[in-house]
């Protein structure tokens, strides 16, 4: 396999709802930024293939929409794919499109993704994302995605003694965060009182330490060695990529021994039952395939930057311990000493997160790889007309996409060369 880089990402605002746009309109409006940050070296004609990501035929009302985005930005009538792995529908379109580059199959693809969760209520638009869990067992039961967040973050809490103000934590950095991100849906600051006494959905989860839907769109290009020479003066390596899989009821995941990531040892989880309902074993697996290839050994240096999927508040605290920033256990006092913060040892979501920049799903994993490319070119600036965001100093930047109770889960890496 041959080496990849990404050489341009674009973003729409994302919004609860665009009225001057349908999805093909949005899909453009990023595809175009991301070749307008190449300032005209690469245009449409240089693209030889896409993946295109949409999470819901249901929101759009329309089968087939890949191909009206396709012929949309002027890429008929070259190869395309649609990709769809629920929220983590933009992360496996990003690696479908590195897989495709990094085989030889294309020298430059390019990925888009999207999301119109407007055109129902919200009641409406929390049924369809519930029929992404088992429509045998769960759904019918009257299973729906914050009733299963809810259940993990209390075996969390009765675990490991995790507590609802550190859940709170980690919604009050990422909304702080998002005060200086344009593209972010909610850019208010919140203090910790504020978040503790909005509304309960579902105990623990609350009105704000839970992502809202969102219309957005997102695209990423990338390109082998030799084209990202030609058409981008500054491109980043995709150094590692790894995905991990569970099954869709929680309950028939059976308890193992703790895969160990590098800098871990057995007797760090000598007793723990693993993975139970508090933590992603597919998260885990992404990340011990995505650092081999990328050769991490120890995730809290080699690793700068992370945009994690926070959903909800508790699963950032579980994907801490999953990628290993801290131990199983340990992410309640991770937030509390500050590690995740964007002056921390070990910042993630900079950006706001997906609790605050929305969750338009089949446009998120590669929002977050557009925020981690930016990143490590250290233009964040530029694009978000603010410095807050930007992490000084990154090599490396990660981002992980996530799937149903953890059903999916990619890791992307970004390096600079």
């Amino acid at each position: 396999m041959r080496p990849v880089y990404m050489l341009a990402g674009g973003i729409t605002k994302f919004a609860k709802v665009h009225p001057d746009k349908d999805f093909r309109l949005m899909v453009k409006e990023a595809f175009d930024a991301a070749l307008g940050d190449l300032d005209g070296r690469l245009t449409p004609a240089d693209i030889e293939g896409s993946v295109i990501s949409y999470f819901s035929d249901h929101f759009t009302c329309q089968l087939k929409a890949g191909a009206m985005v396709q012929d949309f930005v002027g890429l008929c009538p070259k190869p395309h794919v649609r990709i769809e792995g629920g929220g983590a529908t933009g992360g496996l379109c990003f690696q479908s499109a590195v897989q495709a580059v990094a085989s030889g199959r294309f020298n430059v693809c390019a990925a888009m993704g999207f999301e119109t969760m407007s055109t129902v209520e919200t009641w409406k638009g929390n049924d369809f994302i519930a029929l992404a869990s088992d429509t045998h067992f769960d759904y019918p039961l009257g299973g729906f995605y914050t009733g299963y967040y809810a259940m993990m973050a209390v075996r969390h809490m009765h675990e490991f003694g995790t507590t609802e103000e550190q859940m709170a934590r980690v919604a009050v950095k990422n909304y702080g965060n998002a005060v200086h991100n344009p593209f972010a849906q909610h850019r208010h600051p919140a203090t910790l009182e504020e978040v503790m006494n909005s509304a309960m959905i579902a105990y623990p989860c609350r009105r704000m330490t839970t992502c809202v839907m969102s219309d957005g769109a997102a695209a990423v290009i990338l390109a082998s060695e030799e084209a990202a020479r030609k058409f981008c003066a500054n491109p980043i390596r995709v150094a590692g990529i790894g995905s991990g899989s569970d099954a869709m009821r929680m309950a028939d995941r059976p308890h193992a021994r703790v895969p160990l990531l590098p800098h871990e040892s057995e007797s760090d989880y000598r007793d723990l039952k693993y993975p139970g309902v508090h933590s992603f074993r597919a998260g885990r697996m992404a990340a011990m395939e995505a650092y081999r290839q990328a050769g991490i050994t120890d995730p809290r240096q080699d690793i700068q930057a992370w945009e994690l999927h926070d959903a909800y508040a508790s699963a950032e605290l579980q994907q801490y311990e999953d990628i290993g920033l801290c131990k199983y256990g340990e992410s309640g006092r991770f937030i509390e000493e500050g590690h995740p913060t964007i002056h921390g040892s070990n910042p993630v979501n900079p950006s706001g997160g997906l609790l605050a920049c929305g969750h338009p799903v089949g446009a998120t994993g590669l929002m977050q790889m557009v925020f981690c490319f930016w990143q490590c070119q250290q233009t964040i600036a530029r694009h978000f007309g603010d410095p807050f965001c930007q992490i000084q100093n990154v090599r490396r930047a990660a981002g992980y996409s996530h799937a149903g109770t953890g059903t999916y889960v990619t890791i992307s890496i970004l390096e600079k060369p």
